[in-house]
């Protein structure tokens, strides 16, 4: 696990300079702290750190082929680059590293841009192509892996997270108002868009060519894609074998490392498989890791002991107290761009201290998106029923529908065909936003609204409406809140995390399971817990999904009281783009108990930290 970073002068006389190419590479030193390196070439330069992993001897990068016309820096974890390696040396490729990206830069040599569809992984590099004078860049296909990148009419400029393109010269860095209706919307800034103008993200499964010179042009293309095909002939029997041999396998690939490693365990079904399989491949003690609260209501840590006690693992705890909030600092310099989540804070503290036992970490991640987990599925399935089935709601009344409607923390959308009603999570909701926003802000925006983009991607899925809202989930939240939360809070403390529900294989496995089996009137993720119940204790099946929430509706009307109103009273920025009225309102309501707020306070704390660092 590594970071990238590097630049193109498009001005074939203007040479990319080595000390600013360092400052770029230093800014993310987080993300590798073993080793350092650059390649040069004229107005060509890519940086490079490195968190070693594997092939601790003579991973170097930048790297080339064997005859020096491709350089590659590569962040990742290529899991099946010892068969690609095989087969590469059988097509006369020599190696003189055992590293998975010296394989990647040989499958570039033999398929050119076609070489990501053999990777298994996780991944974000780039490859300069000396032959073509092009740059070749892609990324993992469900986005594990950051690609930011920057273009204008004289360079590109690209790394594996913002602050090290801010870190080149001659960055403009003017905010997106769009942006800041997303994040305000979600929580996160969705898609390719970034809180700067001209900040971009590769969409996960996409990769880009950029040709330099003549044509100066960059053309991205999408290389794989969620496709839900169900296939009902299969017996439940048969999934449930299917589904323990797939995670199995994904998991024992994900356990080869030249580190310690060690696991997430939440208390939950997904991260409690994970870790029982582990314990099933490995030839040592697995070291498992769990974060609690002295608030009962969010502790899951009697749930994550059961597992613990059940492999006999090596077990490491930690109680995160209200003073977690001096962090705010430190997580808005790892994101880079305002980010809500909350959960950031225990991700960011499990990390830390697991990063003291082990290098590499597998999560649980990716389980309520490819078995439909998340409350809004089965709320939506009893909506379905109750509403869409019936021949009034869908005679002349559907007209009257609007294409969205909100509800207590959700959006509802109305399927193009008005047969289903779907929902997402929406952390303010558009009217909400419009009192948030001073009156320049709302002015901007107009009749823009961030919901238009979700609701885009809905148009444009297929499928029953339980895949539609799986597809949504995988596209925005899963890449764009959790995967983010996760690279950011393990590589600020040189971790690497690892997510084997998302290996590409597993995945695409799932997607042809009929989605009937996944979700039922009496059970989220029913065939997953089916085919792993007997591995797991039975108070992990029967409890109910937590998740990693943290207790700041307590903290901010306990010790983070007189906190959160003074720097929210005195910011500096903050009212800038907000209505100073509508935010003192909100901390009043919720002192109040009203409603709980404090997902929304700590939305604006974050934006205001954000401000302070970024003005």
């Amino acid at each position: 696990m590594c970071g990238i970073a590097g630049k193109i002068n498009f001005n074939k006389s203007k040479s990319v300079e080595s000390h600013e190419l360092k400052r770029m590479t230093d800014s993310i030193s987080h993300r590798g702290p073993d080793d350092e390196g650059q390649f040069i070439d004229g107005n060509v330069g890519l940086g490079f750190r490195r968190l070693s992993i594997i092939d601790l001897e003579s991973g170097h990068q930048p790297l080339s082929d064997a005859h020096g016309n491709y350089w590659i820096t590569f962040n990742g974890e290529i899991f099946n680059f010892k068969e690609l390696r095989e087969d590469l040396i059988k097509k006369g490729y020599d190696f003189r590293t055992n590293s998975d990206t010296e394989v990647i830069v040989n499958l570039y040599a033999e398929y050119k841009e076609r070489c990501v569809g053999f990777l298994r992984g996780m991944f974000a590099f780039v490859i300069w192509d000396k032959t073509r004078k092009e740059l070749f860049g892609a990324r993992d296909r469900f986005g594990i892996k950051p690609f930011h990148y920057y273009i204008d009419e004289e360079k590109f400029v690209w790394g594996s997270e913002i602050k090290a393109i801010i870190a080149s010269d001659n960055i403009k860095r003017e905010i997106s108002i769009e942006a800041l209706d997303s994040y305000f919307a979600y929580g996160y800034i969705q898609r390719e868009h970034s809180i700067f103008m001209q900040i971009k993200k590769l969409l996960p499964g996409h990769y880009f060519i950029l040709k330099c010179f003549e044509e100066k042009k960059l053309i991205t293309q999408q290389y794989w894609k969620i496709l839900f095909e169900p296939d009902y002939s299969k017996s439940e029997a048969y999934w449930k074998e299917a589904i323990y041999d797939s995670l199995n396998e994904a998991v024992r690939m994900r356990l080869i490392s030249d580190v310690p490693l060690g696991a997430f365990l939440s208390g939950g079904i997904d991260s409690s498989t994970v870790v029982a399989l582990m314990c099933r491949n490995s030839g040592t003690r697995v070291k498992t890791f769990s974060i609690g609260f002295n608030e009962e209501k969010y502790n899951e840590l009697k749930y994550a002991r059961q597992v613990a006690e059940m492999y006999n693992t090596d077990h490491h705890e930690l109680i995160i107290e209200p003073e977690s909030i001096e962090l705010l600092p430190g997580l808005v310099r790892a994101y880079d761009e305002p980010f809500a989540d909350s959960s950031a804070i225990p991700t960011y503290y499990v990390s830390k201290f697991t990063r003291a036992y082990v290098t590499v970490a597998l999560s649980g991640d990716g389980g309520d998106e490819l078995f439909a987990g998340y409350k809004a599925y089965s709320k939506m399935i009893a909506l379905n029923k109750s509403a869409i089935n019936s021949s009034l709601f869908f005679g002349t009344l559907n007209k009257l529908i609007p294409e969205y409607m909100y509800g207590k923390g959700t959006t509802y959308y109305l399927s193009k065909d008005k047969k289903n009603i779907g929902a997402y999570f929406c952390f303010w909701k558009d009217y909400e936003r419009r009192k948030i926003f001073n009156h320049q802000i709302r002015n901007f925006l107009g009749d823009t609204q961030a919901e238009s983009e979700k609701l885009e991607l809905l148009k444009l899925s297929e499928g029953e409406f339980i895949s539609r809202m799986q597809q949504l989930d995988m596209q925005t939240y899963m890449v764009d809140d959790i995967l983010t939360k996760v690279d950011r809070a393990s590589m600020m403390n040189s971790l690497e995390a690892r997510v084997p529900l998302l290996d590409h294989k597993f995945a695409e496995l799932s997607f042809t399971i009929p989605s009937q089996l996944k979700i039922n009137d009496t059970s989220k993720k029913y065939l997953l817990k089916e085919t792993f119940k007997n591995l797991l204790p039975a108070g992990v099946m029967s409890h109910k999904k937590q998740g990693f929430a943290v207790p700041l509706n307590v903290w901010f009307k306990g010790d983070l009281r007189e906190f959160a109103a003074d720097t929210l009273k005195n910011s500096r920025y903050l009212y800038d783009y907000l209505n100073p009225d509508s935010v003192n309102k909100i901390l009043k309501n919720h002192q109040k108990g009203v409603r709980d707020y404090s997902q929304k306070i700590w939305s604006l704390l974050f934006l205001n930290e954000w401000l302070n660092q970024n003005k």
